[in-house]
């Protein structure tokens, strides 16, 4: 399968299939017993196989660009010799802060444009690549995916405490990335103000099904791969889902269940109508954006001054005088 394009950015119709990885592997799970170390193993060293990675990953690699105005690039050290490429838009040091895992057909340049979106929405918005996308280092391996998110937000966290930004932080991650979100989310949950999910979904082995996998004879359960369904119960935090009414590759039923399975009390399900996997902030547009600053605002207690409300007020009414 190969990527589609959608805006400037590229999208993955094969974002998931890499979901075969097990959370025992990952900073936070526990490995209940040896027979079960021993499946886990065999079933990365198997989806680490080339045949299998070549079908998992869809990396492109770039020379690093030039940072948009109000942008910069912190490159994260995952081991002596092997950078990943981040990409934070600033807007102000006192601002809220997402932390955003990307799909799998895409890199950080790819969102040049959205950037500066989320900045005039007064949020300051981290991108983070993987192994072997843009100009980051490596190779992507299922294995080793969750735990350099990880080690990922870490690193971009530091980074922005040492530069002096207090604002809250938001984990967000879009297909793919919403399993890196929410691992990201189990593990680092005191951290964080709450989640963002866009595209996810709950369950991997039917998604798996879909995209032409033949589980079966790997004899794996649910609990082996990314099982985010079984994650998402012990985020407490808000969290806010966007997914498109006319999703194929991921059903509305997997957000539906997604959404049900969240152990959240303040969590928010948005359909997009219309939008496919691909094209919600086509869709959307300004309103995309707006969406998630209110949930924003609304998780951290926000409230407009009266400038911004007046601002608002005759928006909106210049608006309904057209």
């Amino acid at each position: 399968m190969q990527p589609e394009p959608r805006h400037s950015v590229v999208w993955s119709s094969a974002i998931l299939v890499c979901a075969l990885i097990s959370c025992s592997l990952l900073p936070g799970c526990q490995q209940e017993n040896n027979n079960l170390e021993n499946t886990v193993s065999d079933t990365a060293s198997l989806m680490d196989a080339p045949e299998f990675t070549q079908l998992l990953f869809f990396p492109r690699t770039v020379a690093r660009n030039t940072p948009p105005e109000q942008a910069v690039d912190v490159d994260v050290t995952l081991e002596p010799e092997l950078k990943i490429g981040c990409r934070i838009f600033t807007v102000s040091k006192s601002a809220p802060t997402i932390i955003f895992f990307h799909g799998n057909g895409e890199i950080v340049s790819d969102y040049d444009e959205i950037g500066p979106m989320y900045q005039q929405q007064g949020i300051n918005f981290a991108v983070a690549d993987y192994r072997g996308y843009g100009w980051s280092d490596g190779v992507p391996l299922v294995s080793t995916l969750l735990s350099d998110c990880n080690q990922t937000f870490e690193q971009l966290r530091s980074w922005l405490s040492s530069e002096g930004y207090s604002g809250e932080i938001f984990v967000m991650g879009r297909s793919l990335g919403s399993a890196c979100a929410i691992e990201v989310g189990v593990n680092h949950s005191e951290e964080l103000a709450g989640m963002i999910i866009e595209s996810g979904f709950a369950h991997t082995l039917p998604l798996a099904q879909t995209l032409g996998m033949d589980l079966a004879r790997l004899d794996i359960s649910e609990e082996q791969t990314f099982n985010n369904g079984g994650k998402i119960e012990q985020f407490e935090k808000p969290i806010f889902m966007l997914h498109g009414q006319l999703d194929q590759l991921i059903p509305v039923w997997q957000a539906e269940k997604l959404h049900s399975l969240a152990g959240a009390k303040a969590k928010e399900l948005q359909m997009v109508p219309g939008a496919d996997h691909n094209s919600l902030i086509a869709i959307g547009g300004l309103l995309y954006f707006q969406t998630i600053r209110k949930f924003i605002d609304k998780t951290i207690g926000a409230v407009p001054d009266w400038r911004e409300r007046r601002k608002q007020y005759r928006e909106q009414q210049n608006r309904a005088g057209r």
